[in-house]
């Protein structure tokens, strides 16, 4: 997965987060995907600017992938 493929579906899991719940999914696009994201070698902020989102996410995706190590997606 490339940084375009990580960018299109974060985009996605924004742009569709109910009104409240926008970092929340921000962090569980890193859960999710923290594999990918390392494997890509593209930095999170740069995934947000090609989300069309605030770059200050990329330290929200951070948080997500630190995370991934303790948590499960339900």
């Amino acid at each position: 997965m490339n940084e375009d493929d990580l960018a299109k579906i974060l985009k996605k899991m924004y742009f569709e987060s109910k009104k409240g719940e926008t970092a929340t999914n921000v962090h569980l696009f890193g859960i999710k995907y923290a594999d990918e994201i390392s494997a890509s070698r593209c930095s999170p902020k740069n995934i947000a600017k090609l989300a069309g989102i605030p770059e200050t996410y990329g330290t929200e995706i951070n948080k997500g992938r630190n995370l991934s190590r303790f948590v499960k997606v339900k």
